[in-house]
Formats: structure tokens, sequence, C-alpha cells
């Protein structure tokens, strides 16, 4: 089991409102100095239209920051679930992360299994297991559906607890049911605080060890250590006014986590 960041954990920092969005190899050379030994590239379209030449030399610089990669999308679209299984064999990836949902295609229960069972084979062939976010647009019940019904050990679930709470799924309940399946954790703290005016709420994350997340819980009921289970920090640090400041936070925040993790070994 390592420790490790994902590009969720550098959210403003590559994004739009960033003066100059960091590349692939600065969070790879930030991932090793904060202390991580695996980056989750998350999300990330980029690395779709990267050919072998750039995936080769992605690798490479990661080998030699002794980081191992891990990949992450959305949907499970047989093409594209092979396009993925592509990058992942050429990065030397062994977990991809994905959810149910895209945009545009929300497959039911026995469609998204009937895809994965075509989909998975290859997937164990090559040595890379398949991992399932849950989130707030699938049910945890629907996900360990599909799960179950693919009957794979290629095929789980990466464990977010906090990403179900707007589904009014309780954090505890959620790691309960898919304990036995977890293959990846994001590690992020979340708390609610009153608006304005006592007006209703703000879900959003906050540093970990403040908020709601039960993380010595999950981590006796998963068992990271002892199944191999790699946890990858994210963050859901609401924007901050400006980009220095929301930059420099998200860097503490990073900082913070990876440094509470490695004391919890």
């Amino acid at each position: 089991m390592s420790y490790g960041l994902s590009t969720y954990a550098f959210f403003w920092r590559i994004s739009a409102r960033a003066p100059r969005p960091l590349t692939l190899d600065e969070m790879l050379a930030h991932t090793r100095e904060t202390g991580g030994d695996v980056f989750q590239i998350c999300d990330y379209p980029l690395i779709e239209t990267y050919d072998d030449g750039q995936l080769d030399a992605l690798r490479a610089t990661a080998a030699d920051h002794g980081i191992a990669l891990e990949l992450g999308t959305r949907g499970v679209g047989t093409e594209h679930l092979a396009t993925y299984l592509r990058i992942a064999r050429r990065l030397g990836v062994t977990l991809v992360r994905s959810m149910l949902n895209t945009a545009g295609h929300r497959p039911a229960v026995a469609e998204a299994t009937a895809l994965l069972r075509e989909t998975v084979p290859a997937y164990a062939a090559a040595g890379v297991t398949l991992g399932l976010e849950t989130y707030e647009q699938v049910s945890t019940d629907d996900l360990l559906s599909v799960v179950r019904g693919v009957d794979s050990p290629h095929l789980g679930v990466v464990l977010d607890p906090g990403n179900s709470v707007a589904r009014l799924e309780r954090p505890a309940d959620v790691v309960e049911a898919t304990a036995p399946y977890v293959v990846n954790i994001h590690v992020k703290d979340f708390s609610f605080s009153r608006r304005d005016g006592w007006v209703g709420f703000t879900f959003a994350g906050c540093l970990l060890g403040e908020g709601l997340l039960d993380y010595d819980d999950m981590i006796r009921k998963v068992g990271p250590d002892e199944r191999g289970i790699n946890q990858i920090v994210e963050h859901w640090l609401p924007w901050q006014g400006d980009f220095g400041e929301t930059a420099r936070l998200e860097d503490q925040w990073t900082r913070h986590s990876i440094n509470t993790l490695l004391r919890s070994k």
C-alpha cells in the first residue's frame, strides 16, 4: 500500500483560472517532493491525446521520481475503456478508476454490468484492475450490484465516502457496504458550515482530520495495508477569491494530508 496524489489535489493549479496550469511533469515532481509514491492522473482528458512517445516519456519521468502511476476516467463504454487500457499498458498502470455515468450515457445496472462483462476480461489479462467510484449520481447499492454482477477480482470500488452525502447516504454506511470490494481509496475530508443568515448549509472540503470523515474507522474496515490498496489524496477546496491564495492553500492542504497519512503508518 502506498500514499499519493491525484490531479484533484491540483484542481485549481491546473484549471483555467491558473495563469499557467501545471504540467503532468510538474505534478509528478510535486508528488515526489511532498512524499507521495503514487500519482493518479484522474479526469485529465489531455492524456487521451498523447502518442506512444509522449506516454513513454511520462512513464520514464515517473520512474525517475520513483512514482507509480494510476489513471482515472469516466464511463463504461467498451471503446472508451479499451482506450484507457491501451494507455494504462503503455504507462505501466495497474489501476484505472472510472464512474458509471458520463454526460451523454447513464447506463442502468443491467447495461453497465453487460458492458463491463465485455471489458473486464481484457483488463484482467493485462493485470489491470478497474475501480468504480462511489458518488452521488449512482446509489451505492446499484454500484455494488454492478460489481457483484461482473464478479471479477479485477473490478472493484474506488471508495470516496464524501461523494455520496449528496445522495443522503451516510459516509459510514458507504464504507461499511463497500469495504470488501474496495481497490483504491480517495482521501479527502469534508464538513458542513452554515450559510450567511443561517439559511442552509455549505458542504465543502476541509483539512484532513478536521471534518466528518472517520478516517480511522474507514481504514479499520477496508484494511488497505493488508490488501495493498493505495490511498490517494484529493481536495474540495473552495475558491479563495484570487489564484495566489487558492494555490497556496491547495499546496498547504496537500502537504498536511500527506504528512497526516505518513504519520498514521
